[in-house]
């Protein structure tokens, strides 16, 4: 038993010892070191130059723009659902108030015929102190019968109308909800984009930051925001060209109203716009309604080339049509760029040109 517990309690043998364990665990602490750094070397994310930041950033705020035309389509078709909606329930909450008045009338039509005939019509004849009366009077129900008849078919016709109402508010509540999930999905989408530019911006220094806003065309900019023989576009610039028409004038007259004015995603004015916003914006100051997104304001009115352009013309570019300006002529534009980019003046060359409509 001594034996037996003596051997338990015999300390492990290890299977190097001295030296050699020494130099065992010193090799494995240099290789762990060693992985460790080239894991961490392998994984490291590389600085971002300046050029590279503007080009993601870019990218991202035109990736935003794209959610947020279809964000402002989706919204208008989901606003529209929703006024659509609201009437058929006005109308059906009508409808059931005009049943309930024809079922009441019908349900005291009814209790007086079988309070009525409870005494049969010829004994009816036979008592009746008046029997002319009496045939008057008899008359005189058989047309009221008639008069049932007519109020049944119109109860049922009422029935069946307020069903379909029903029916149909019901689809669109269905229509409703699934526009209004799609656009919770945009709207992530949206903040997704420009939460990961405004990131990448963060990284900038002070002057790298004033250098991508003055490649960005920011107010006051002498490079990139206009052409060699353009005119200098400022915040106060006045009016590059005469409007055409006195309609195309007031929309310009409001567009340089906005200058300054920040860019917020789906906003339509007065404090704040997004492009199509703005554009919409300006043209309804005219008094004339055009569509809510870029894609649709672009079949507005009749398209036009760029070498016809007048100040009030829409201008639109790439090739999904993500983007509207407000052209005010001499080359430029009067748009609402991506968050952070005030209503600014800008060249039309400054992004890929895809057409133009003239609104009527």
């Amino acid at each position: 038993m001594k034996a037996l517990v003596a051997a338990h309690r015999k300390p492990k043998q290890h299977p190097l010892g001295g030296p050699a364990a020494r130099t065992a665990a010193t090799l494995a602490l240099a290789s762990a070191a060693t992985a460790t750094l080239f894991e961490g070397s392998g994984h490291a994310e590389p600085k971002l130059t300046p050029a590279q930041v503007k080009a993601k950033v870019d990218q991202l705020y035109h990736d935003a723009e794209v959610a947020t035309e279809a964000y402002d389509g989706a919204k208008e078709k989901a606003d529209a659902t929703a006024r659509s909606l609201n009437g058929l329930r006005d109308e059906a909450a009508r409808k059931t108030a005009q049943l309930n008045t024809a079922r009441d009338a019908l349900g005291s039509l009814a209790a007086a015929q079988y309070r009525s005939g409870t005494v049969a019509p010829e004994l009816q004849l036979i008592l009746s102190s008046d029997p002319k009366r009496y045939l008057d009077d008899a008359a005189l129900a058989e047309r009221a019968g008639d008069r049932t008849a007519v109020a049944v078919a119109g109860v049922r016709k009422q029935l069946a109308e307020l069903g379909r109402l029903h029916s149909t508010a019901d689809g669109q509540l269905t229509e409703l909800r699934s526009r209004q999930s799609a656009l919770a999905r945009q709207k992530s989408d949206i903040q997704t984009k420009i939460a990961s530019a405004e990131a990448l911006l963060a990284q900038l220094t002070a002057p790298e930051r004033a250098s991508y806003e003055e490649a960005d065309g920011a107010p006051g900019d002498n490079r990139a925001s206009r052409s060699a023989d353009a005119p200098r576009p400022t915040l106060a610039a006045a009016p590059l060209a005469a409007a055409p028409s006195s309609r195309a004038a007031a929309a310009v007259a409001f567009a340089y109203g906005a200058l300054g004015k920040p860019y917020v995603w789906g906003a339509t004015g007065p404090s704040s716009f997004d492009c199509s916003g703005l554009t919409q914006a300006a043209w309804r100051s005219a008094g004339v309604q055009l569509p809510r997104t870029t894609y649709t304001q672009i079949n507005a009115g009749s398209r036009v080339t760029r070498a016809e352009l007048q100040p009030g013309d829409l201008v639109f570019f790439y090739s999904g049509i993500s983007h509207v300006g407000l052209y005010i002529g001499g080359g430029q534009m009067i748009h609402a760029p991506h968050p952070g980019a005030p209503v600014r003046v800008a060249p039309i060359d400054q992004m890929p040109f895809a057409g133009a409509a003239r609104p009527a």
